[in-house]
């Protein structure tokens, strides 16, 4: 994987501009540690950060190729998992390739199909290409938004001028980008956070291609269309039939997603995704005579400090052990210590840029940097839950005037200043929830917030992550099985548990799920209470956003009170711990409210 950024001025001379695209590319360098690239015309300047994984020679960004008298020039961030195909057919069209990597595969993909390049794509990306010829760029993300794209549309008029990048930091650097939070962006941040709006940067003017979309940007401006989505077919295959072919599916994903040139591991937690991949990989290695290696993580004093919940009703050392006597795995338990996650959480906020899940995300990032010191690719579980209906609430009456993770909004409404809340915050929300069904809900904002995070964290530390799951055929195949074959006997993701039953051992196979582990130290809660005390109280933006009288009100609480923030995952410690980042990230960036921008 790898950071990407860029700059189109059609009215202006780029060639001038070499710092601010240098300052961009530096912004990102933690995306690629191995090489940096720097692309510049009068009208495009093009940047990359490489985290080098397949064809270490061959594969420098940014990448031209010359065909029928125009450059094409590519900047990528991603993997293709159907390279030896998509080269087997360019080969028969007459394209002779240099090295053996899919970058090169992706621009010439382009080259001779255009945006129809990306029906036959299988992967994860997001990639710009220029041609300057047409003077035209192109740029496309993967179907199910695992990478990341954001931009903004830098002249007035909406002509003539767009700025991109992986992360919003790279984009903060460009003087055509301030960062700016408008009442909208507040009401994001309060009300979805860390969630948002599909195709937002939460920041003013700040947009992200939507998961299965591409762009064209010349002169005249922009134009986005998607590409894929997920539709309604008749599902004609008997229950032993599905789960077969939902076995075959996942397999073929996970085997796929193996290819490295350099070190690759898998998670283990010890629920059904993650043993699944972890499965599938070490047989696979096993036919190689090469031995799979496996992470854990989990925080000091957890056992003795776990909290039993309704969506966590135990810890996950028991059912590692059983997994790794199952694989044979070479794994290793990466314990966190509970003062080292809270210093990290200023490390996770410039990660995410964004409001985060405290300890959830800063646990992810130290996790990281521990297994990259070894390995520089891994496999993770991400996707499965929201696919196959693995959460509690696929099975509980849905409200639309409240997202189904969140539970309650009232500590959210009353968090925020009325100044900046929304007219009308159950309405907001049930406009943004539409009309869809409780997959498509999940799957466009549930699995986003978390590909945000495992993207964010993992490339902060120059880890590539992949997630099988995410493969799309295995979401169009699933998509269309009937709620009580995925629901198999009232089980959350029972059709799963199915089709692997007989292959992983039973007490993973029937284990309830689990969440990512997050601390429940009380030492923890404490430092990031007072950090929050800290910065609510220290002037900035937080303080003029914030409902001072109702935070001081939690202040009061224990740790274990109930305040629903986040599905699973964020409970009163990590709403403390948020509230901390999002001062770091406003004074960092030097976040301007809208109102006090002089606009």
């Amino acid at each position: 994987m790898c950071g990407i950024a860029g700059w189109f001025k059609y009215d202006g001379d780029l060639t001038k501009e070499t710092d601010i695209l240098k300052e961009m590319c530096d912004s990102i360098s933690r995306r690629g540690p191995d090489a940096q690239g720097l692309y510049v015309e009068e009208k495009i300047g093009l940047v990359h950060r490489r985290l080098a994984v397949v064809d270490l020679e061959n594969g420098k960004q940014p990448m031209s190729r010359d065909y029928n008298g125009a450059k094409y020039t590519i900047v990528y961030n991603g993997e293709l998992y159907n390279t030896p195909e998509l080269k087997k057919a360019l080969k028969k069209i007459g394209v002779k390739f240099v090295g053996t990597g899919d970058t090169e595969v992706l621009l010439w993909a382009f080259i001779m199909w255009g945006e129809k390049c990306l029906d036959k794509l299988n992967g994860i990306y997001a990639f710009a290409i220029w041609n300057d010829k047409t003077e035209k760029l192109f740029a496309a993300r993967d179907r199910m938004g695992v990478k990341p794209f954001f931009f903004r549309v830098t002249a007035g008029d909406g002509k003539g001028g767009l700025v991109f990048a992986s992360e919003l930091k790279a984009l903060f650097k460009n003087p055509l980008c301030p960062a700016v939070l408008d009442k909208e962006g507040v009401n994001q941040i309060f009300m979805l956070s860390p969630g948002r709006i599909p195709g937002s940067g939460v920041y003013k003017d700040v947009n992200e291609l939507l998961p299965a979309e591409y762009m064209w940007v010349d002169k005249n401006g922009v134009e986005r269309k998607k590409y894929w989505e997920l539709t309604k077919k008749p599902h004609t295959e008997s229950l032993r039939k599905t789960a077969k072919h939902l076995r075959k599916l996942v397999i073929d994903a996970i085997e796929k997603q193996l290819v490295s040139d350099v070190p690759l591991a898998t998670f283990l937690s010890g629920g059904l995704d993650s043993s699944i991949i972890s499965h599938v990989a070490a047989k696979k290695y096993k036919r190689e005579k090469r031995q799979l290696t496996t992470y854990s993580v989990d925080f000091k004093g957890n056992e003795e400090n776990f909290v039993k919940s309704e969506f966590q009703p135990d810890t996950d050392t028991k059912y590692i052990k059983i997994m790794q006597a199952h694989t044979k795995s070479d794994h290793r338990f990466v314990l966190l210590d509970n003062e080292d996650v809270f210093f990290a959480l200023r490390d996770a906020a410039f990660a995410r840029d964004l409001a985060g899940m405290g300890d959830v995300d800063s646990s992810l990032l130290l996790f990281a940097r521990e297994v990259k010191k070894t390995h520089t690719v891994c496999l993770s579980g991400e996707c499965a839950d929201e696919i196959f209906g693995g959460y509690p609430w696929f099975f509980k009456p849905f409200d639309r005037g409240i997202f189904p993770w969140a539970r309650d909004m009232k500590v959210r409404k009353d968090l925020i200043n009325p100044k900046y809340l929304c007219e009308n915050p159950e309405k907001f929300i049930a406009d943004l929830i539409g009309d869809d069904d409780m997959t498509k809900l999940n799957m466009r904002w549930f699995m986003q917030t978390l590909l945000d995070r495992k993207d964010r964290m993992t490339m902060y530390t120059g880890l590539e992550v992949r997630v099988p799951f995410c493969d799309h055929r295995i979401a169009e195949y699933a998509y269309n099985i009937p709620w009580e074959m995925k629901a198999l006997g009232g089980r959350e993701k029972g059709l799963l548990r199915m089709a692997f039953r007989g292959i992983l051992p039973d007490e993973i196979v029937y284990r309830k799920k689990a969440p990512y582990p997050k601390t429940f130290d009380p030492h923890f809660f404490e430092l990031t209470k007072n950090a929050a005390i800290v910065a609510v109280n220290r002037g900035g933006v937080l303080s003029q956003i914030i409902n001072k009288e109702y935070f001081n009100e939690l202040t009061t609480q224990p740790p274990e009170k109930n305040v629903p923030w986040y599905g699973q995952l964020m409970r009163l410690p990590q709403l403390f711990a948020m509230l901390a980042q999002m001062d770091y990230i406003f004074t960092e960036y030097g976040v301007k409210l809208f109102d006090n921008a002089g606009k």
